[in-house]
C-alpha cells in the first residue's frame, strides 16, 4: 500500500506513523506542498495522511484548495484518510463545515476523553499533545472520538475510514523535542494550559499514545 504523507511545516513530521507504515510494509511517501507545491494524484494514494502546520485551512493558499480537492476525491473513493490538527481541519473544511478560532488556546500536554467505543481498545482517558488555537465542526454523519476540558470536538471518526484528531498523538520523544525548540514561542502566547516549550519537552510521551496511533491507522485501513 502506498501512504502519501502531506507535511506542512519542517518540524512536524509522521512520529510514530512512519513505524506503523514500516510495521505493514507500506510504503511512505511524503510531500512538502507548502514548500515545493507538489500534490500526490488520487490515483497515486491508497493511504492519505495529513500533518499539521502553522497556517490555517482559512489561509488563501492555493495549494491548501488542492488539497481539500484531493481530500474530496479520496472520501468519494472510500479510500483511509487520517489527519492531525489542520489535517483534520482540512478534512472538516473539505466537507464543507467550518474551521474557527477556538475560544481557548491549548499548547501542551493535556488529557483527552474519549467519546463513544466505534474503535475497540481505546482507554477512556489518554494524555496528548496540543498545539492549536483553532477547533473544527463535527461533520454530519461523524462520530466525536475525543473531547478535552477545554475543547468538546477533538476527534471524529467519518464513515468509518476517515479519522481527524485536533491534538497529536504522533510524535514521539525526539518530535516534541523538535517540535517545541522551533516553536518555543507559540506556547507563551495566551495559552490556556500554561507550559512553556521547557516544560513541554520534559514532559513524558504516553507509552499508550503510539500503541493507540497504531489501533486508529489499524482501523480505518482493515
Amino acid at each position: 500500500m502506498r501512504v502519501n504523507i502531506l507535511q506542512h511545516t519542517s518540524n512536524e513530521g509522521p512520529g510514530s506513523i512512519r513505524d506503523w507504515i514500516h510495521a505493514n510494509n507500506n510504503e511512505m511517501y511524503v510531500y512538502h506542498p507548502d514548500q515545493f507545491g507538489n500534490l500526490p494524484t488520487a490515483a497515486e494514494t491508497d493511504m492519505l495522511v495529513v500533518l499539521g502546520g502553522p497556517m490555517s485551512p482559512n489561509d488563501d493558499f492555493p495549494w491548501l484548495e488542492e488539497e481539500r480537492e484531493l481530500i474530496r476525491t479520496l472520501i468519494d473513493e472510500r479510500k483511509p484518510i487520517f489527519g492531525a490538527c489542520l489535517g483534520a481541519q482540512q478534512i472538516v473544511k473539505a466537507l464543507g463545515y467550518q474551521v474557527s478560532q477556538a475560544p481557548h488556546k491549548e499548547v501542551g500536554w493535556a488529557p483527552v476523553y474519549r467519546q463513544n467505543d466505534a474503535i475497540p481498545g481505546i482507554p477512556e482517558k489518554l494524555t496528548a499533545l496540543h498545539w492549536h488555537q483553532d477547533m473544527f465542526e463535527i461533520p454530519d454523519d461523524a462520530k466525536l472520538l475525543f473531547s478535552s476540558d477545554l475543547n468538546e470536538n477533538q476527534g471524529f471518526l467519518y464513515h468509518d475510514n476517515v479519522i481527524g484528531l485536533q491534538f497529536h498523538f504522533e510524535p514521539m520523544k525526539d518530535n516534541v523535542r523538535e517540535i517545541a525548540i522551533n516553536d518555543n514561542q507559540y506556547p507563551l502566547e495566551n495559552n490556556d494550559l500554561h507550559q512553556t516549550a521547557a516544560e513541554i519537552i520534559n514532559h513524558d510521551v504516553p507509552a499508550e499514545n503510539k500503541q493507540v496511533m497504531f489501533k486508529l491507522l489499524n482501523y480505518i485501513t482493515k
